[in-house]
């Protein structure tokens, strides 16, 4: 956890902006923040503007997002997020999305994932998340969150969105794109992340002990 102050600042409860204009994304993020009562958002619901992602890091990204979406008055929580391939030296990183064209078919983008790959007999790779919950008087709290798994080709599965139905988690024989979704936010690199921003900013779900 990457925090700009010594100790996380506590979400008070309302409503939530959450910086994406990514459908399956913001389903996402509302079915791991559905437990703590919270009142989600999206920015393209507001009709925000996507601001240019300038950073080298997923983490700097989201910060990025998420401080464009506090405009709004409201605090504002953005995901940055990507899949990164060892043998392709971490691409395509923070240009994940970038792959998959001005018209985000991530069909394409798994595609070239796949010629960029070519023969290598190495099929690691890793999903990584940053998640900032930032507030408008400019406080902002980072997690980071990882899953590590192998790419397999054909893609399989119609669950999921962006590079799931190629990507098989460590300890799985299925892809995120054959998952349940509840099995998903278990195990992924959102669910990771997630899971350290709710320790530190969600009080638990009325009748239930656990933070998470």
């Amino acid at each position: 956890m990457i925090s700009r102050e010594s100790k996380a600042r506590k979400f008070a409860g309302g409503r939530l902006v959450i910086a994406s204009h990514n459908l399956g994304k913001v389903g996402e993020i509302n079915d791991l923040l559905s437990p703590y009562g919270v009142e989600v958002v999206s920015a393209g619901d507001l009709g925000l503007d996507e601001p240019e992602e300038t950073g080298q890091t997923f983490a700097e990204n989201a910060e990025i997002k998420a401080r464009a979406a506090t405009q709004t008055g409201l605090p504002a929580l953005a995901d940055d997020s990507g899949l990164a391939v060892e043998a392709l030296d971490g691409a395509p990183g923070v240009l994940s999305a970038r792959w998959a064209g001005p018209d985000k078919d991530f069909r394409f983008a798994m595609q070239k994932v796949e010629e960029a790959l070519a023969d290598q007999p190495n099929r690691d790779a890793h999903f990584a998340c940053a998640l900032a919950l930032c507030w408008p008087d400019g406080h902002c709290d980072l997690f980071e969150g990882t899953v590590f798994g192998r790419l397999v080709w054909p893609p399989r599965g119609e669950r999921g969105f962006g590079y799931d139905p190629m990507f098989v988690p460590l300890g799985y024989d299925i892809t995120f794109g054959e998952m349940d979704p509840s099995n998903k936010h278990q195990i992924s690199h959102r669910a990771d992340a997630f899971r350290k921003l709710v320790d530190a900013c969600f009080a638990a779900p009325s009748g239930d002990g656990a933070s998470n």
